[in-house]
C-alpha cells in the first residue's frame, strides 16, 4: 500500500522524465487550458500579420504577396483555431491534448521560418534581428506544462526549424543560403532561449507543485487506505487541529484524466452535487459530511465521519442471514434516512447493501447509517450522466431504472429497500443471472420467488409480505413511503421488538473482534 504523502514525494522525482505521464496530475488537468491560452495568442498574432503587417515594413508586404506565405498563414490560423475548438469541446484527455500540443508547438515553429525566410535577407546586415521562433519556445515552455527535458527536446526540435527551413527554401527556391556563422546569429538565441525557458519552466513547475502541497487536503492528515472502487479511494484521516478522526472519500485525479473533457466536468458535478446533498441531510441515520475540498493532485474529496462496523452485505457474508426482529430494526433506521431525504425531493437512487452501514456509536448498538449520495436525483432536476456509466447497481435496480422510465421519485428507493431486506432475510439477492444485463431485465419483467422459498430459515409472514409488496414491479403497488413502510413494520404483527441488549452482547463478543472501519467506496 503507498501512501499519499510518499506518492507527493515520488512525483517530485519523476518530472524530469521525457514523458507527460510524470507531470502531477493537477498540472496534467490544467494544461489543456493553457494550451488554448498559447493557441489563441498564436491565432491573433498571425490574424494581426495578416491584415496590417504589409502596413508596417516593405520587406512584409512583399513576402505576404507570395502564394506560400498565404497558405503558411492559413495553415497556421487553421491549426490555432482547431486546437482552440477541440480544447473547448473537451472530447480529447488531457495527456492526449497535450501531446497534440507537442506537435502544435514544432508546427508554429515551423510556419514561423517559413514567413521569415520567404523575406528578402538584407546584403547588407550582419544580423537581421531576433527571430520570432525564440518568443515562440519561450512562451510555449513558460505557459504549458511539460517535464523539463520534454520540454527542452522538443524545443530544440522547433528551434532547428528556423535553420532547416531556411536551407531547404534555398535549395527550392535557388537563393543562396545564409554563411553559417549569420545563420548561427540569427538563430542562436532560439537555441539560447529554449535552454533559459527549460530551467525556468522547471522551477516554475516546482513552485506549483509545491503550493499544492501546502493545500493537501486541508487540514486532514491521511493515515491508512480503507477501500478502494472504481472511481475513487476512501482513507482513514485525523484532523490535525481537531484531533478527530474522520474517512476521507477521494475521486482520483487518474480517473479525471482517463475520460475526456466533458465526462471529467460530469464527474467533478456528481461529486460536488454528493457532497451537497450529503451535508444538507441531518437525520442521525445519513453519514455526517465533515468538509469538501481540492487534493494536491488535482482530485477531489470529502472528509466524514468514520464509521466502525459493517456494511449489510459484509454483515450477511460473514455471519448469515440475519434474524427477522433485527432486519425490522436496522429497515426502519432506513426508513428515517430515507423520509428525511424524499421530504426534500431526493431520491437516493442507489440503495444497496454496501450502502447501508451498521455500527455502534456511543452506547447504541445496531445503529444504521445510510451511505453514498452519489447519483441522488431531485425530482425537479436532470440527472447528469457520463457515457458508459451505470446508473444503479443491477442486483439491486428498481424496474423503472431498468427501463429507463421517467418521473422516477421515492419508490425506486423503496424497491431498493426491498432487495436490501430479501438480503438481509435469505443472504441471497432477488435475482442472480448471469450478466448484469440479464439482472437488470429480471428487475424490470420477472417476478420474485417469496424469501421464505429460498432459505431454510422461518422467516414470518408479516415480514414476507412487506419485503414482496416493495418489490411490487410497479410503483403504485409498493408502499407510499418510507414512512408508510416504517409504519408497516412497526405493526409487523409476527416479528417481537429487537432486544438491543442481544444486539450489545453480540458486539463486545463478535462485532468488537471483526468490526473495520467503512465508508462509501
Amino acid at each position: 500500500m503507498s501512501h499519499p504523502h510518499l506518492v507527493l514525494v515520488e512525483s517530485e522525482g519523476t518530472q524530469a522524465r521525457l514523458s507527460l505521464k510524470s507531470l502531477p496530475a493537477a498540472l496534467i488537468e490544467r494544461g489543456p487550458a493553457r494550451l488554448r491560452w498559447v493557441a489563441l495568442g498564436c491565432l491573433v498574432s498571425v490574424l494581426a500579420m495578416y491584415l496590417v503587417g504589409g502596413l508596417m515594413q516593405a520587406a512584409t508586404a512583399a513576402a505576404e504577396k507570395r502564394l506560400l506565405v498565404q497558405v503558411n498563414q492559413i495553415v497556421l490560423i487553421a491549426m490555432s483555431a482547431g486546437v482552440l475548438l477541440i480544447e473547448k469541446r473537451g472530447r480529447l484527455r488531457p495527456l492526449t491534448l497535450l501531446r497534440l500540443g507537442l506537435f502544435y508547438e514544432v508546427a508554429v515553429a515551423c510556419g514561423i521560418a517559413i514567413f521569415e525566410n520567404s523575406m528578402v535577407w538584407p546584403a547588407d546586415s550582419v544580423i537581421r534581428g531576433l527571430s520570432a521562433i525564440a518568443v515562440w519556445v519561450a512562451a510555449y515552455a513558460l505557459l504549458v506544462p511539460m517535464p523539463p527535458f520534454l520540454g527542452i527536446a522538443t524545443g530544440l526540435v522547433a528551434a532547428s526549424m528556423g535553420p532547416l527551413v531556411h536551407l531547404a527554401l534555398a535549395r527550392l527556391e535557388h537563393f543562396p543560403p545564409l554563411a553559417p556563422n549569420l545563420l548561427f546569429l540569427y538563430y542562436f538565441p532560439s537555441y539560447l532561449m529554449v535552454g533559459l525557458a527549460g530551467f525556468l519552466s522547471a522551477r516554475m513547475l516546482r513552485l506549483e507543485w509545491s503550493a499544492d502541497r501546502a493545500r493537501e487536503l486541508g487540514s486532514y492528515e491521511l493515515i491508512e487506505l480503507i477501500a478502494r472502487g472504481g472511481m475513487g479511494e476512501v482513507w482513514r484521516a485525523h484532523h490535525r487541529f481537531l484531533k478527530r478522526d474522520a474517512a476521507i472519500k477521494l475521486i482520483r485525479p487518474e480517473a479525471l484524466l482517463a475520460r475526456t473533457g466533458q465526462q471529467a466536468g460530469v464527474m467533478r458535478q456528481r461529486f460536488e452535487h454528493e457532497a451537497q446533498t450529503t451535508a444538507s441531510l441531518r437525520s442521525p441515520h445519513t453519514v455526517e459530511l465533515y468538509d469538501f475540498g481540492v487534493t494536491s493532485e488535482g482530485g477531489f474529496f470529502y472528509a466524514m465521519e468514520l464509521l466502525e462496523g459493517f456494511d449489510l452485505e459484509r454483515l450477511v457474508r460473514e455471519f448469515g442471514p440475519q434474524p427477522p426482529a433485527r432486519v425490522v430494526y436496522m429497515l426502519m433506521q432506513a426508513c428515517l434516512s430515507l423520509e428525511e431525504a424524499h421530504g426534500r425531493g431526493l431520491v437516493h437512487r442507489d440503495i444497496k447493501p454496501t450502502n447501508f452501514f451498521l455500527c455502534h456509536p456511543g452506547v447504541e448498538p445496531d445503529f444504521v447509517k445510510l451511505l453514498d449520495f452519489g447519483l441522488v436525483k431531485r425530482l425537479d432536476s436532470v440527472h447528469m450522466t457520463i457515457d458508459g456509466h451505470t446508473t444503479g447497481t443491477p442486483a439491486f435496480l428498481p424496474p423503472e431504472l431498468a427501463l429507463g422510465e421517467e418521473g422516477i421519485d421515492g419508490r425506486a428507493d423503496i424497491y431498493g429497500l426491498g432487495c436490501v431486506a430479501y438480503w438481509l432475510v435469505t443472504g441471497q439477492v432477488v435475482f442472480d443471472e448471469r450478466t448484469p444485463t440479464a439482472t437488470a431485465m429480471a428487475h424490470a419483467g420477472k417476478e420474485p420467488a417469496p424469501p421464505s422459498t429460498r432459505t431454510g430459515r422461518a422467516i414470518p409472514a408479516g415480514l414476507e409480505a412487506i419485503v414482496m409488496a416493495c418489490l411490487a414491479k410497479k410503483p403504485a403497488d409498493r408502499p407510499a413511503s418510507a414512512a408508510a413502510l416504517r409504519r408497516m413494520l412497526a405493526q409487523c404483527p409476527d416479528v417481537p421488538a429487537w432486544d438491543l441488549e442481544e444486539a450489545e452482547r453480540w458486539w463486545q463478543s463478535v462485532g468488537a473482534r471483526h468490526g473495520s472501519d467503512g465508508s462509501p467506496s
